[in-house]
């Protein structure tokens, strides 16, 4: 059985080179003299889809045999993962259908459409989407892509960081913040630091009501959190840390940060004021941490993930003229 590993994360970048977007890394003098050291952006929100979801997808997709594209491809997601498989299943040439909440942002659903692929909606609150999942790739014979627990998916996440060393041009990253929902891009990412960088210490940014992540290492296990209202961070409500995710990052993670939504707000309205980019609250989830001060910045080089854009455009709109009052 093929497991993540970092040797597969070199080999994820291969699969997907010339394919994917290699994403800039942007550094921007105001924000380093705000926090007082160096930050590097790696914006993930400039992916094929909007969002590094594509990175896995396409990886795992692209790993199919004729008898398997023939089947088509099933997975469920909030919207990153969903717009990432199909554009994944369009490339090559193969069907997608995605079990997305009905709660999720219009301009996600569209897009999925956009590049193909067919939508079943369930209530996130009263239905379970891996059921609907499972129970349609049995019915079709089609191949489960889940959202992070997958080895090539995680792989394929992995190569974000593979670029973000190769671009720091040797630079030390002293610390690295990422958004965390299922862990499939952190994971990914601790591969690559472990092996390439073990000094940076690498943490995790969640939601502050879905902080499964922080939970799970404080018990040593995976663990859930309590019912909660819906956030802004609509890609990061995943219930439970991921199965082959959570021991990469148990292992590797110096610990866990939450953001609350005014906080993620607030990142969503500097990054496009300042930094000229439009990042979703989930994807800004990691800049909230650090404009919030959750991390020691003065002096080091801290790297930030914008792993996606694909944000609402009327919550757009609300955050960055400043209307935003809550969900």
């Amino acid at each position: 059985m093929h497991t993540a590993s970092f040797e597969g994360v070199r080999d994820a970048a291969t699969q997907i080179a010339g394919v994917a977007v290699r994403t800039p890394l942007i550094e921007s003098p105001a924000l380093n003299a705000r926090v007082g050291g160096r930050v590097l952006l790696k914006a993930e929100n400039l992916q094929h889809a909007g969002a590094f979801k594509f990175r896995g997808a396409y990886n795992r997709i692209s790993r199919l045999d004729a008898a398997e594209r023939a089947r088509g491809v099933v997975a469920y997601s909030s919207g990153n993962h969903a717009q990432g498989v199909a554009a994944a299943a369009a490339l090559v040439g193969t069907r997608a259908l995605i079990v997305m909440p009905a709660d999720s942002p219009a301009i996600k659903i569209e897009g999925v459409r956009s590049f193909g692929g067919e939508v079943r909606l369930y209530d996130r609150w009263t239905e379970s989407r891996e059921e609907i999942g499972a129970a349609i790739a049995a019915e079709r014979g089609s191949i489960l892509v889940p959202p992070f627990d997958d080895p090539f998916v995680i792989e394929g996440q992995g190569t974000t960081a593979l670029e973000l060393l190769d671009q720091a041009e040797g630079a030390a990253v002293d610390q690295l913040l990422c958004c965390c929902s299922g862990g499939g891009l952190m994971a990914g990412i601790n591969l690559v630091m472990e092996s390439l960088s073990p000094a940076t210490r690498t943490w995790a940014v969640e939601p502050t009501a879905f902080d499964d992540t922080a939970r799970s290492l404080a018990a040593g296990t995976r663990v859930g959190h309590p019912p909660a209202a819906p956030s802004i961070c609509d890609a990061l409500q995943t219930p439970v840390p991921g199965a082959l995710t959570f021991p990469i990052n148990q292992r590797v993670l110096a610990g866990a940060l939450s953001v609350t939504d005014d906080e993620a707000a607030q990142a969503v309205r500097y990054a496009f004021r300042t930094l000229k980019l439009v990042v979703e609250p989930g994807g800004a989830a990691a800049l909230a941490a650090l404009l919030a001060g959750k991390v020691e910045t003065q002096g080091r080089t801290t790297a930030i993930i914008l792993s996606g854009g694909n944000v609402d455009p009327a919550l757009f709109s609300a955050i960055i003229e400043d209307r935003f009052t809550g969900v």
